[in-house]
């Protein structure tokens, strides 16, 4: 029975990842007056960070080791498919600072040539694969002394490797490779996948995307993945069990690793060019952000996150960065309204969240004084000053939205991160699957079906 009802879930995730890459391509094919610029971009980029979300919570939320690499390895990936991938025609003008720089050779170049689309493709998957192994390869090395470490000590030495290496990649002597300081460009993007009149530049980042996490989930569900929630539920009891603790923890930074070059370079695709700045600690810091924000031991909320997070700072919250000025009293009282809904149904959902866990804003002991929640209080707090403001906009003069200038995008995003961080502190998911929603109120069900009988 289980078997069947396996092979009835693989059935419905595979009808489920067709229709969305159909839906994608539609909205690649639509033109850009029904279809807006910003939700291709959100998109492309929310397939890419999501993918790197899931390699950084293989490691940290289902082997329990805390790393700050990954910007690190998502460099070395990107810099791995660019060189490989510069068309030979454009390497003198992109390497210009360093004459006869590049490899002489392109792979995407060679076998496009021979086999079009298809040839393209190949080349593709080549050149991300081994942008995978390059990044495993540097997280086998890097982890031969780290790994004996733990908890922050892990996670400060894997960020000052991330460090080094941007610093590496910039050295003037591998100029001829990886153009020093100097930005690489020209190789092969999502826009030049095609079927014909098709565009498939939205696709083949979901395309992409979906392969490795795939693989991942099959890897989680495995042997190896139960070994790897032994070691971060209790290591002394795992290797009780006859886990090796070296062996697994090495394996589990090496694939995250890989994983996190393949969406490196799936980023050097997306922007059209690498350059070793843009791969800063702020970066890794990102990343941390949205498996946090999706559940330390969630694949499916690190994907619901990414995209929420890229939609947020990408397009949603671009508004707050523009001076505004109503024209009339009446549309100002609709935006105070709009906003006021907007918080009350935030703090009214997390209040929601705390009663469904059984949790209070104070906890009245037995003996000795009450214990006070903090995490809830503050967050309330929050929405109460957010109400405040919202008044004071629709009573004073002024129609001129204040506050909206440049860079006040971040703080609001800052803001409503640290609301749902005080409210969900596990995560929107916390440590389950969209998969797994359901079966507690079934078993309940069960349950109570075999108790009238």
């Amino acid at each position: 029975m289980m078997k069947k009802n396996d092979h009835k879930k693989s059935w419905i995730a595979l009808l489920i990842a067709v229709a969305v890459l159909v839906v994608v391509g539609l909205l690649d094919n639509l033109p850009g007056k029904i279809v807006p610029s910003m939700l291709l971009t959100v998109l492309q980029k929310g397939a890419i960070y999501a993918l790197v979300a899931v390699s950084m919570n293989l490691l940290n939320g289902f082997t329990g080791l805390f790393s700050l690499g990954q910007a690190g390895f998502m460099l070395l990936g990107a810099y791995t498919y660019a060189v490989l991938t510069v068309p030979v025609a454009r390497q003198a003008s992109v390497y210009q600072r360093y004459p006869g720089g590049g490899l002489g050779f392109s792979i995407t170049e060679s076998l496009s040539g021979a086999m079009g689309q298809f040839g393209l493709l190949l080349g593709v998957i080549l050149c991300l694969i081994l942008a995978g192994c390059v990044a495993g390869l540097f997280a086998w090395l890097i982890g031969l002394p780290v790994l004996k470490l733990k908890s922050d000590y892990l996670a400060i030495a894997t960020l000052g490797f991330a460090e080094i290496l941007r610093a590496v990649v910039q050295y003037d002597k591998l100029g001829p490779v990886t153009n020093g300081s100097n930005l690489l460009y020209g190789f092969t993007g999502f826009t030049d996948f095609h079927l014909g009149s098709l565009k498939l530049t939205t696709v083949m980042p979901f395309f992409f995307a979906g392969l490795c996490i795939l693989v991942v989930v099959l890897l989680i569900n495995s042997t190896y993945g139960r070994a790897f929630k032994a070691i971060r539920d209790d290591e002394v009891a795992a290797e009780a069990m006859g886990i090796n603790l070296a062996k697994h923890k090495r394996m589990s930074f090496m694939i995250s690793s890989f994983f996190a070059g393949v969406s490196g370079a799936l980023l050097a695709m997306f922007q059209a060019s690498v350059q070793a700045t843009a791969f800063k600690a702020a970066m890794t810091y990102e990343i941390l952000l949205i498996v946090v924000i999706g559940g330390i031991g969630s694949i499916s909320g690190s994907v619901i996150a990414s995209f929420l997070f890229v939609g947020c700072s990408e397009w949603w919250l671009r508004f707050l960065d523009n001076e505004t000025i109503l024209q009339n009293f009446g549309v100002k009282v609709k935006f105070a309204v709009v906003l006021g809904i907007l918080v009350v149904a935030a703090a009214a959902l997390g209040l929601w969240n705390m009663k469904r866990k059984g949790k209070k804003l104070i906890i009245r002991a037995a003996q000795g004084r009450p214990t006070v929640n903090w995490g809830p209080v503050l967050g309330l707090g929050l929405v109460l000053a957010a109400l405040l403001w919202d008044v004071w906009f629709v009573i004073s003069p002024n129609l001129k939205l204040p506050l909206l200038r440049s860079g006040f995008r971040m703080v609001v995003f800052s803001v409503v991160i640290m609301i749902v961080v005080l409210f969900f502190r596990e995560g929107i998911m916390g440590d389950k699957e969209l998969w797994d929603l359901g079966k507690k109120k079934r078993s309940a069900k069960a349950k109570a079906g075999a108790g009238n009988e």
